[in-house]
Formats: structure tokens, C-alpha cells, sequence
């Protein structure tokens, strides 16, 4: 049955004369996403998990690999594990851009990734 595989979305983003890549993988208790610059590379990367529905308190995450865009693997992680409360693992890799210079396009890709949610979809170039 295919509703029981995970479901893989490639996004791209075309801005200021670069290349913004995301991978998007989502099982049903879980999140995998990959953001790069340039081409698809794995990064600094971190996992985040929901809070209970019954507890108070934030996301938990942690850094699991590298430290180049710690700030923005944490980030992003915790803001996808808040949105669709399943454990999310993200991936960073800038190449040229400051870290804080591309976090605006990675949350685009990020936003546009959310909308699509559980439905599959070619790649989008903007």
C-alpha cells in the first residue's frame, strides 16, 4: 500500500543569484528535512521533539551532527516538530551565504513545504 511509504518532497528556491534546496521526507511519526545551498549536501543537523499534548513547555532539540549553522538546524527543527508534532530531523548546509543571510529562504522553502503537506508534488522553481 502506498500510503503506508513516506512521502519525499523536492523544493527550490531561486534567490539573489543562488540556489536553495530542500528535501522533505515525512513518515507517519516523523520528519526528515535536508536544506542546502548550491546542491543537495547534508549539514550541521539537528532533531527536535514535540511536547506532549498534555505537558507545558517548548519543543525539546539537540544538535546532532556538526557545528557550522547550529542556530539555524535547532531553529528549524523545533519549528517543524511545533508545526506537525512529529519528531523532526533537519539538515543545513550553506556554502556562501552567512547562515543568518539564508535563514529567511530556508524558512520559505520550509513554510511552502508545510503547505503541501501529505500530498506529493514535483518540484517547484521559483
Amino acid at each position: 500500500m502506498e500510503r503506508d511509504r513516506a512521502n519525499v518532497i523536492k523544493e527550490e528556491l531561486n534567490e539573489q543569484d543562488r540556489r536553495f534546496l530542500a528535501v522533505y521526507v515525512e513518515s507517519k511519526n516523523s520528519i526528515m528535512l535536508m536544506l542546502s545551498e548550491k546542491e543537495d549536501k547534508l549539514g550541521t543537523m539537528a532533531i527536535a521533539v514535540p511536547k506532549p499534548k498534555d505537558l507545558i513547555g517548548s519543543v525539546t532539540s539537540s544538535v546532532m551532527l556538526g557545528d557550522r549553522n547550529v542556530i539555524s538546524a535547532r531553529m528549524f527543527a523545533e519549528y517543524v516538530a511545533a508545526k506537525k508534532g512529529k519528531i523532526a530531523v533537519v539538515s543545513v548546509y550553506v556554502e556562501t551565504v552567512p547562515e543568518l543571510q539564508a535563514q529567511p529562504f530556508f524558512m520559505h522553502l520550509i513554510d511552502r513545504l508545510l503547505k503541501t503537506g501529505s500530498s506529493k508534488k514535483e518540484p517547484t522553481v521559483t
